[in-house]
């Protein structure tokens, strides 16, 4: 049961989170932003204070490699680290989670050619941004070899969170918007997965409300929205550890590295014209639970974003990024095969309207001429 601490009264329940531990060689995986930081000098003072020795390690890049892990693999066995702090985004929370499950494998071989056996790695999670909710799951992503690799595994799932408001008001105004469309997209994406469940549900409503509540005032900087955002963005990680993912994350990869977008941004891209493709198309619906619960979760959704109607749904996301100015890329129809080659077919195992080659190619289709359609606006 992932235990979520108060970063009130001077961080004491990081102290009390320490102690419980009796770790004496700390692993912090963090990137170059957090070095001396508020949070970081208290984490310093409380190690001092009960004889911890602090280990930093950041060699790893935004989208980390195998090869990267293997470094933060070898500093946590030369020091004889016994516990691990992160402090980042999902990729650093992904490095850490990955270091835990490698840690006690054969050093000789592949650690993704490995079994992950559970250790008893303790991970105290803090999250900087308010979008991946990488902390609340048991999925890791990493590249090997340039491919994107999954690790996946319940016991990686992070023992400790600390939600640090004060880290999300630096963030640039593109790094807020990419980063709650990363949550949103979980969040309806976990709603409409042929894996949800009641509690997955409660999960994605749970957030949902709270990007709805939060969102402009967020993206105008208010403090006051911060932590909302954080624990909607954790509620959406619930989800989705639940469901996992469908074809707006399937289908948004190669569109994130191919335009050098966020992750977030290219997944509601997708969503945007996924959403009213299976809205149309809900005759070919594959859960097992049939139409009509796919439909029913159409207008839980609708009720959510407080649309009017089912077609006002339709273009709930469109509209939103075009008010966010998320449709100033510069695409090429060209690239619609490869897009359409790149799809994640396990992803795609989750959605609940049956995708075939022809109709990924009209999702891409329809987003390209919305893309040039706004642009055009624009000019």
């Amino acid at each position: 049961m992932q235990k979520i601490l108060n970063s009130n009264n001077n961080y004491h329940d990081i102290q009390k989170c320490m102690e419980n531990s009796h770790c004496k060689n700390i692993l912090l995986v963090c990137g170059s932003s957090f070095y001396n930081s508020i949070l970081d000098k208290r984490i310093k003072e409380i190690a001092n204070k009960l004889e911890i020795n602090i280990h930093y390690f950041s060699d790893f890049e935004p989208n980390p490699s195998y090869e990267s892990v293997c470094l933060g693999v070898e500093k946590f066995n030369k020091y004889n680290c016994d516990f691990l702090i992160v402090a980042g985004g999902g990729s650093a929370i992904d490095v850490a989670k990955c270091i835990k499950s490698f840690v006690r494998m054969d050093h000789n071989k592949n650690y993704l050619e490995q079994e992950i056996i559970p250790n008893n790695i303790e991970i105290l999670a803090i999250p900087t941004t308010a979008g991946t909710g990488s902390e609340a799951t048991k999925f890791a992503v990493i590249y090997y070899n340039g491919i994107k690799q999954s690790v996946e595994n319940g016991s990686i799932i992070p023992q400790y969170v600390l939600f640090e408001p004060s880290f999300l008001k630096t963030l640039s105004l593109y790094q807020k918007k990419a980063t709650v469309l990363d949550a949103f997209s979980h969040s309806v994406e976990s709603l409409w997965s042929i894996n949800s469940t009641d509690k997955s549900i409660e999960y994605s409503k749970k957030a949902i409300k709270l990007i709805v509540e939060n969102f402009e005032k967020y993206l105008k900087n208010d403090e006051t929205t911060f932590e909302n955002m954080m624990i909607a963005s954790n509620y959406a990680g619930k989800a989705i550890n639940i469901t996992k993912t469908t074809a707006g994350h399937a289908m948004c990869y190669k569109l994130t590295s191919l335009y050098k977008i966020a992750h977030g941004h290219a997944a509601m891209l997708i969503n945007s014209e996924l959403l009213p493709f299976m809205m149309d198309n809900s005759n070919r619906c594959k859960d097992l639970r049939g139409e009509k619960h796919l439909n029913k979760i159409f207008v839980m959704i609708s009720d959510l974003l407080d649309c009017s109607n089912l077609e006002e749904l339709k273009n709930y996301f469109r509209e939103l990024l075009k008010k966010l100015d998320l449709y100033n890329i510069s695409v090429d129809y060209q690239d619609i095969k490869l897009l359409v080659n790149s799809v994640n077919v396990d992803r795609l195992s989750n959605n609940p309207v049956i995708l075939e080659d022809i109709d990924i190619k009209e999702i891409y289709t329809k987003l390209f001429d919305r893309i040039m359609e706004v642009t055009n606006e624009s000019n």
